[in-house]
């Protein structure tokens, strides 16, 4: 058989799945997600052994070891990975859930209810856990799930849907809600991104590259999550303490995520105060300041920054810096070259303030707060399948709720339309 015929029969197993688990109560869903969490604590040392693998091969191959520890798996982070599972068994179920309704002037009862959106397709990079909390969040809102990982965690990802599908088969879930993509070559991930009519909905999670190629080849619905070009705006009223804290926070806190600051722009007024401090902080963390003309003007270990370094998601210890002469200015910066993710202003002035959130076009903007926040586990969403940055259907953190469609079911007494 080939791979096209391997992938086209995962598919259709798909959505007969999620035929059946759409109408499934709360209940069941969340007993098998904790069978799946005890499941994954169970096979733990089956599912270590399958990763050296991975491990091995990524060394071999002369992969960063950064890369190779998002790569790798323990059984302390498949203990994190099962606790995660049962998180999202907590979790309210969005399923069935009313969004609005009311009573029609000719009596007619009408309500519009989420509903899963059926089949979802996740394509990912490099960390196997996302295979688990993909999976769980999809059980969970009742879609099923067609996970197509990087070639580099294909072992991995094998044995983890491998122990959920058999922990499956002992609930009312069918184990065909979740299922790998077969194949590791690229061919694999274009069948999963032209299953229209199979898969409901695409979602990508990884760089530019990757989100760019699904948006950009795939005939089956995308949103679009997770580059981010994050800026802090720091203002003419702002605290230069508390400007200082928020980007040092909004940089080094964890460099490598979307929500990670990438650019700073500091107001003209406040640069004579601000600047110093901050490549000060910013060098004692390590990180190295891509600055225009008048940021370089404040230290001579500024690197020159070009056009590239205002587009840049470095997901590094980098940051591009510029100043500003106004808000607008920065406003106009950031829609230049921002990638709609999240935005920060810092400021003591309530109109400074207004003016920058109503003016921002991202998913998320902060005021008096670090980029860092935007994330579904900081708002209290619970587990996130992404952020999208995009503006149809879902747009910030993808939650539960974001993992639905809504259906409208109105009720009658015999009623007809005259």
């Amino acid at each position: 058989m080939s791979e096209a015929e391997d992938f086209l029969l995962v598919a259709r197993r798909a959505k007969e799945a999620a035929a059946g688990l759409a109408p499934l109560p709360r209940a069941a869903k969340d007993a098998a997600l904790h069978r799946i969490a005890d499941a994954l604590t169970s096979a733990a040392p089956e599912i270590v052994d399958a990763n050296k693998g991975d491990v091995e091969r990524a060394r071999e191959s002369g992969t960063s070891e950064y890369m190779i520890d998002r790569l790798s798996l323990s059984e302390s982070r498949i203990a994190a990975i099962a606790d995660a599972v049962r998180k999202v068994a907590a979790l309210p179920d969005p399923v069935g859930e009313t969004v609005r309704g009311n009573v029609l002037p000719n009596g007619l009862e009408l309500r519009q209810v989420r509903v899963p959106l059926g089949v979802v397709g996740i394509i990912y990079e490099g960390r196997p856990n996302v295979t688990v909390d993909a999976a769980a969040l999809c059980l969970k809102s009742g879609n099923a799930a067609l996970l197509r990982g990087s070639s580099s965690a294909h072992g991995s990802n094998t044995k983890l849907v491998a122990v959920m599908q058999d922990a499956l088969t002992e609930t009312e879930v069918p184990s065909d809600a979740v299922q790998l993509v077969p194949g590791t070559s690229r061919e694999s991930v274009k069948h999963l991104m032209r299953a229209r009519g199979l898969v409901d909905v695409l979602i990508p999670r990884g760089g530019a590259s990757l989100i760019n190629s699904v948006v950009e080849e795939s005939t089956v619905p995308v949103i679009e999550t997770g580059v981010g070009n994050c800026a802090v705006y720091v203002d003419a009223a702002a605290d230069v303490d508390m400007a200082v804290d928020i980007l040092l926070n909004a940089k080094t806190q964890r460099p490598s995520v979307c929500n990670a600051a990438e650019t700073f722009l500091v107001h003209a007024d406040v640069a004579d105060a601000f600047v110093p401090r901050a490549l000060a902080a910013l060098r004692d963390a390590g990180v190295t300041v891509h600055g225009d003309d008048r940021i370089r003007s404040y230290g001579d270990d500024v690197v020159a920054a070009t056009e590239d370094d205002w587009h840049a998601e470095y997901l590094s210890l980098d940051i591009a810096a510029r100043v500003v002469d106004s808000l607008d200015d920065a406003v106009t910066h950031i829609r230049a070259y921002g990638s709609g993710h999240t935005e920060a202003i810092v400021t003591a002035s309530q109109p400074a303030a207004k003016r920058f959130v109503a003016l921002v076009d991202s998913a998320a903007v902060m005021v008096n707060a670090s980029t860092r926040f935007t994330d579904g586990e900081e708002f209290g969403f619970g587990a996130e399948i992404g952020i999208s940055t995009q503006k149809l259907h879902a747009r910030g953190p993808m939650g539960l709720p974001e993992l639905t469609s809504t259906k409208y079911v109105a009720v009658g007494d015999g009623h007809v339309r005259g």
